[in-house]
Order: structure tokens, then sequence, then C-alpha cells
């Protein structure tokens, strides 16, 4: 297979989520696969082995919900691929799906939860209000919570009484409460920790009438489970001697967890008895699990993948759960750790080498978006074509990164954009005085907040980078922060410490477009152009002033948001990003 089909081979395999399953009927499954060549919503029956695809959306369908008793698929509808829109649903067994409240406006998703009663609690945003509505069966829809802070339906009890909800109503949107109230509204219980501690509702007890809710606590500055009876305010913090990045998810009875962790990279699953408080470890492969649950019986089903091999759908009875069906994608090399001194802290970092070729190799330095996320031992369709055509590709894991503790997440404020790249400095100086990388060879690249330190790099550092890319990035905070999602405005003011009106000369330094003077190595930028997050106006803007400087540059534009859902688009995005890269960076 020749390098270009070998890559492109890897975006078409069929891949799938991880199968969600009806408490109540755990042999119905839903579960996302891009069989089709768009991220689609299907339906499997267990028992009789069948799948059916449920959703056919233009642009692909992000988000998808079971409900308790296996009756009802829920989907988001955003046709325009904008995440706008509403939530409808269709019977299990198939039939004509409908909306879920015909008297909602159109919003952006935030979450949901379902009840076994048919009730639901869906979190929009709109406007500038973030609104939770009750929804239930023959009855109007119900506005249970609304505030101008950023806030979203963590969970609901089976029977439906009690709904959990986050909320940045003490003025820190990274850090929530969480708040847990009643189908009319009442308060039933609050956590909140104070500044810098947020408490992240996960899920109650999968028993009817249990109201125990599990949460994630950082009151050791790092993310720790925590079970809560909102109703007795009791609490039980779960103490974890190594930590990193948790998600926490209940056993079938509730007498148990299963933690899945994440450790510089990898992933590891424990499950902690509540009853004995034990933690026992779950063998499992080297390498990312993406998603993890305990099935009735006690195994558990996980997707994984490392750099070198493709996803699977496990169980740790030792089966293959289900097959995503067609070729399989090609496999890719495995990542190589570092750790480099940083002026905040050792910083870790993931380098991929080509397998052809000799050090020092022309290099990309691809960063992460987020910017609360970090990169992983995992397998990347768009890391690996980097690989296939002849670049070292370098991850780094930055202060403001997940994975690595609260401090270090919570290191990004004030001076933003401008850490980040201290640390992918350090991690450059590293590579190249290593003899890893050619330093007269390097492309920064990434998208959204990885895009936005693309274009601010060029600008702030033009003698260190062959070239830029930057695809749907923020390029001017202050106009981003005027067109974009009221939840992204939350997280603005978050991080910069108010909004443009209130911090201008943080908004200023910490903007691409301030520098654009600067840039001398060619840039090209992708934007979506109904991006309700990374919003056109301001590349145009930002566009515009390279124009004006005479700056060599390259713009493509598509017509869904940022994460394209389209296997076709993610393709042609990764050929344009490449071609542009080996011609001014000279990689054969």
């Amino acid at each position: 297979m020749k390098a270009e089909e070998r890559w492109q081979a890897r975006f078409r395999a069929s891949r799938m989520t991880l199968p969600s399953w009806a408490r109540q009927a755990p042999n119905r499954s839903i579960y996302r696969s891009n069989a089709t060549g768009k991220w689609e919503v299907y339906a499997w029956d267990r028992v009789a082995g069948t799948t059916r695809q449920v959703t056919d959306q233009p642009k692909g369908t992000a988000y998808a919900a079971i409900d308790p008793t296996g009756q009802w698929i829920y989907w988001f509808a955003d046709t325009d691929g904008d995440e706008l829109g509403g939530w409808w649903r269709q019977p299990f067994t198939g039939g004509q799906g409908e909306p879920v409240a015909t008297d909602l406006e159109p919003g952006q998703p935030s979450g949901i939860a379902l009840s076994t009663t048919g009730a639901a609690a869906i979190s929009l945003a709109s406007g500038d209000r973030f609104r939770v509505h009750l929804v239930r069966p023959g009855a109007p829809t119900e506005t249970l919570y609304e505030h101008t802070e950023a806030a979203w339906v963590a969970a609901m009890s089976l029977d439906g009484s009690l709904i959990a909800i986050n909320h940045g109503e003490y003025g820190d949107f990274r850090h929530p409460a969480l708040r847990v109230i009643r189908q009319d509204g009442r308060v039933v219980g609050e956590l909140h920790d104070g500044p810098g501690k947020g408490v992240v509702g996960l899920s109650f007890a999968p028993v009817v009438g249990d109201r125990r809710l599990l949460a994630l606590h950082e009151r050791r500055r790092r993310n720790e489970p925590l079970v809560w009876d909102p109703a007795t305010g009791e609490q039980r913090e779960i103490w974890l001697r190594d930590s990193g990045e948790l998600s926490a998810e209940w056993y079938d009875d509730g007498r148990g967890l299963l933690i899945l962790r994440d450790d510089r990279a990898r992933t590891h699953l424990h499950r902690y008895d509540l009853r004995g408080g034990g933690l026992t470890l779950i063998e499992t492969p080297h390498g990312v699990i993406e998603e993890a649950a305990p099935r009735p019986g006690g195994h558990v089903e996980y997707s994984w993948s490392s750099a070198s091999r493709p996803p699977v759908i496990r169980s740790t009875s030792g089966q293959v759960v289900l097959n995503a069906g067609g070729p399989p994608a090609p496999p890719s090399v495995p990542v190589e750790d570092i750790d480099v001194e940083g002026e905040g802290g050792r910083i870790h970092a993931l380098v991929s080498r080509p397998e052809t070729g000799t050090a020092p190799y022309p290099a990309v330095f691809l960063l992460h978006s987020g910017p609360t996320s970090h990169d992983r031992d995992e397998f990347s369709p768009e890391v690996a074509a980097w690989v296939d055509a002849g670049f070292a590709v370098v991850r780094v894991n930055y202060r403001g990164s997940t994975g690595y503790g609260s401090d270090w997440r919570d290191a990004l404020h004030g001076d933003v954009g401008h850490i980040e790249l201290a640390d992918v400095t350090a991690v450059r100086e590293w590579v190249v005085d290593h003899g890893i990388v050619d330093g007269t060879r390097t492309v920064l690249a990434g998208t959204s907040w990885g895009g936005y330190l693309a274009l601010l790099g060029l600008g702030t550092q033009p003698g260190m980078w062959a070239c830029g890319i930057a695809a749907v990035p923020i390029a001017c905070h202050q106009t981003s922060y005027e067109d974009e999602a009221e939840s992204l405005r939350a997280y603005h003011r978050a991080l910069l410490g108010g909004s443009p009106d209130e911090q201008p000369e943080r908004y200023a330094a910490s903007s691409p477009i301030t520098y654009v003077d600067q840039i001398k190595a060619p840039l090209l930028i992708l934007a979506g152009e109904n991006d309700t997050r990374c919003p056109l106006r301001q590349i145009e803007k930002y566009v515009a002033r390279l124009a004006e400087h005479g700056r060599e540059h390259e713009v493509y534009t598509y017509d869904a948001i940022r994460g394209s859902l389209v296997v076709s688009e993610r393709i042609a995005q990764t050929a344009l990003q490449l071609d542009f890269a080996r011609k001014h960076v000279g990689c054969p």
C-alpha cells in the first residue's frame, strides 16, 4: 500500500464508540460509528445480534443517549453542523423520530439526563442564558434553572426525583459547584468547595430509590471521587494515592466504582469496593482507554487503542465486544516519552518518529486543543499521516493541560498563550539539542486552542518556525468573545479574569492579531464558516491584517463546525496540511 493510500485508509477504516446500555434493559445498547463516512448513531440489540442506523444528518451526529428502560434513543439534531438545534428521540425498535420538546427555542447542547419515568432534564445555552429544562410526557416543558453563568445538567436519579446541575454561579466556570434539585426546583443540597476547587457531578447510583451521587472533587488539588447523599449531606471521599485525570462509574449493584485513571498519557482501570474500601487494579493492555463501563455480572467493557494499534472494543472477560466492520486501519509507530525541565516545572511530551529517513527529522509540533485536554498514547490517524509523510511528530502537554493535577492545569491564567508556548519552546530546544529534530525544518500546527497557539507562536517567535498551520483558531480574543457561543464566553471570562471590557490589556496581549506584523513564516489557516466556537469573523479580521502586511498565507474554509464528523472532509484537510508543510519544509 502506498503511503498516501495508507494514511487515508486509517481515516476511512470504520470506528465506533463504546456501546452504552440501558440500565434496566442491558441488552439494548447504542453507539456512534463512522461506517457510512459520517459519525452517526446506531442501535444494537445484543440478544438478537442486530444493529441498525438511527440517525442520518448531513454533518453527522455528535451527541446521543439511551433512556434507562431501553425504550427510547435520544440525539441532538443540528443539521448545519453548528451545534445549534434541539433534542430528538426515536423508539429503540425503530420508527418515526420526534422532537423531545416542541416548545423550546434552538440552543447549544450542554447535557441531557434521563429517567425511568420518561422525564428528561435538558440543558441548553442560548443568548446570554444557560437553562435546564424538565420535559415530561404529556406536560408542558418547565424551566428548572436559569443563569447568566455557565451551567449544565450532570445527572438524574433513576426515578427522576433528583436532578444534579453543575454551575458557575460563584464566578468560576472552570471550578464549578454542584447543586441537586427536585422536579419542582427546590434545592436538596449543594457542594461548593471555594475558589480553585471544583466539584463535578457524574451520575446517581444505578438503583431505584438510591439518592447517592458520584462526583469528582479537587480538595487536595487533584481529582478524586466523592459519593454524596444530597438529602442527608453525608459525604464519602475516596482517597487515591495516585491520581492523574480521573473519571468514574458505578457498578451495576451500586456497591463498587470503576475508576478510570489517566497517568502520563496512559490509562489504568481500577475497581473500588465501597463496602471494604479496597482498590483493585484491572489488567488491561498498555495504551489508552477512551471509555469504560461495567456490565451486569461484573466484567468491564472498554474502548482501547495505542499510538501503534488501532481502536478495538474489548471486555475484561477476554472478548472483543463488537467489531466496527470493514478493513482494519493500518498500524502506525509507537510513541516515545520525554520529560523536559521548563520554567513552570517538568513538561511531559510525546514523540513519534517516522519509519523512514534518519535523524534529525523535519518535525511538526502538533498542539492539542482545549486547553483543558492532553495528548495521549492513543491511535490518531492525523499523527500517523504526518509520520508516514516523513515528519517526526512532537506533542507537548503544556501547562493548562489536564492529566497532571489541578496545579498544572490551573497554571494557565493571566499570561494566557505565552505560558503554553514557553513550554513548547523548552521541548523544542530539547529535541533539537538531542539530535531528534532539525531545528530549521519545524512546523507549528494545531486545531482550536492548538490553532490559536500556532498563530500566537508564529507572531511571537518569528524566527523559530519554518511554517505554521492553524485549524479553526482563535485569532482575536475580543472579536471571538463577541461572536462565540455563550459557554465559550464564560470560559473566556474564567481564563482571562473577566470580559474584554474588564480586561482589555489581557485580551490584547494574548491575541495573535496583536503580533501579525512580526510574522515571517508562511501560514495556512483552516476555518469553519458556521463555527460558533472559533467564529469566522475574527479569523477574517486576522487574515485581512495578514494581507495588509504582505504576509504569505493560504486560507481554506468549509461549512461545518471545527471537528468535522465527515470522514472525507477530514481527509481533504489533512492532505492540504501535508502538502503545505512539504512545500515549505522541503520534505519529499
